[in-house]
């Protein structure tokens, strides 16, 4: 079989490396991929975005099947039109990815179908929300109603600090249009758990929870990333807190979208915090989280196209899905100086064999003169498997040691957080 891959990241080598256990997977096709991913898939260089050109290749391939990864193109309507050319698809309909791409439309729906989140409210014009700041309690949260590469969030600790993010995403456009629409939001506490799922709209399989650290900085300092680390299972996502969720979130998520005629198919992502009155959601992705994805899928038992062909034909009632009970930790390694200014084009050493059979998901890498270097912000995620948590961070860090390339950076506490909650419980 032929399969297409849209994305060009880590996550998306996460999730072709575990699509190639698939005996029957002859070709994937990755589009962009990058230059790291080439012993894995057909890197084509086709941008993400480019729906028309997407489809146009999926036709001329005779591709089988298509996983559509990130957020733009779900939202864009990708799956949408691949389907419509007659390529089966894992992934929501656009319809349905507005649970991402429209924060407004989030909330709404939890407040309209009774799910637990922060409270909020809704502004289209700067100053009426410069007028509700006035009041307003503090720390607070500010959010551009749509995407924003995961960085349309500030938590304002002052009230100047929420003026200037209002007038930074309202007026100065910092997000570009997806600032016109901001919700102001409750300032939550408690630990932060992701959970991704399986759903064909009828059931809904939740994975290994995961731990994300967004931070640039050890001890979580610093300015927001994409992630630049995870483990799982998050010691803070207890049996009791998992039943809880299926009960008051996951399930009526599921049917609350279903109730808006926007059934949903595809990895459906919960951004959830553990608060003292119980879990709430942070935010909803119609997608896999990067880099929780490259945690997470090292975990999973069951083959990975399988659970998407049952996601596609609306069975996945009929699969019975199993995760290792071992642990994983995945770290960045970085570009010094992102998420800010940052430099490239530095070459990459990274052995054949790394101990005790860590993974490398390449997230930004080129080539230049044949040679692999340096092509982003993120540029690898190492993953190891371990039977304990301690294990394997101590694993993902002694592979990380093995890999080198000039100006790498990488937080040197991921997991800490995970490994003191693990020992409180």
């Amino acid at each position: 079989m032929k399969l297409l891959v849209v994305g060009g990241g880590g996550r998306e080598h996460a999730i072709i490396k575990k699509l190639k256990e698939n005996p029957n997977i002859e070709t994937i096709y990755a589009l962009p991929g990058n230059a790291g991913m080439e012993k894995d898939a057909v890197v084509t260089g086709i941008g993400a975005k480019d729906i028309p050109a997407i489809v146009a290749f999926a036709v001329e391939k005779a591709v089988d099947f298509a996983v559509v990864a990130p957020d733009d193109p779900l939202v864009l309507g990708a799956v949408d039109a691949l389907e419509q050319a007659g390529i089966p698809c894992f992934g929501p309909k656009k319809d349905a990815a507005i649970i991402e791409g429209s924060k407004i439309f989030s909330k709404n729906l939890m407040k309209k179908y009774g799910i637990p989140t922060a409270s909020f409210v809704v502004f289209d014009r700067m100053e009426e929300a410069l007028a509700y700041l006035e009041n307003a309690p503090i720390p607070t949260v500010i959010k551009a109603d749509g995407l924003a590469l995961g960085k349309g969030v500030i938590i304002a600790e002052t009230r100047e600090d929420a003026r200037s993010a209002v007038r930074s995403m309202m007026e100065d456009k910092i997000f570009g249009e997806s600032g016109s629409h901001i919700v102001i939001e409750e300032f939550l506490q408690g630990p932060e758990v992701s959970v991704l799922s399986f759903t064909d709209g009828k059931t809904i399989v939740p994975m290994v929870s995961s731990m994300d650290h967004k931070r640039a900085l050890d001890g979580d300092k610093g300015l927001n990333t994409g992630g630049m680390g995870t483990v799982a299972p998050n010691p803070y996502y207890t049996k009791e807190i998992a039943d809880r969720c299926m009960r008051e979130i996951f399930l009526p998520t599921v049917k609350a979208m279903n109730a808006e005629g926007r059934t949903f198919k595809g990895c459906l992502y919960f951004g959830l915090m553990i608060t003292k009155d119980g879990p709430k959601v942070i935010e909803y992705n119609c997608r896999f989280g990067d880099p929780e994805t490259q945690v997470v899928l090292p975990l999973l038992e069951t083959d990975l196209f399988t659970i998407m062909q049952a996601v596609q034909q609306e069975k996945l009632s009929e699969l019975a899905i199993q995760f290792s009970d071992k642990n994983a930790c995945c770290v960045v390694m970085a570009s010094a100086g992102y998420p800010q200014k940052y430099e490239t084009g530095f070459a990459l050493t990274i052995p054949e064999t790394l101990p005790h059979g860590a993974q490398v998901f390449v997230a930004g890498a080129k080539k230049k003169d044949g040679v692999l270097v340096t092509g982003g912000g993120r540029v690898l995620g190492v993953t190891a498997v371990a039977p304990t948590l301690k294990d394997a961070i101590q694993y993902a860090y002694e592979a990380t040691d093995a890999i080198s390339f000039q100006n790498a950076y990488k937080r040197n506490d991921i997991g800490k957080r995970a490994l003191a909650a693990g020992k409180e419980g």
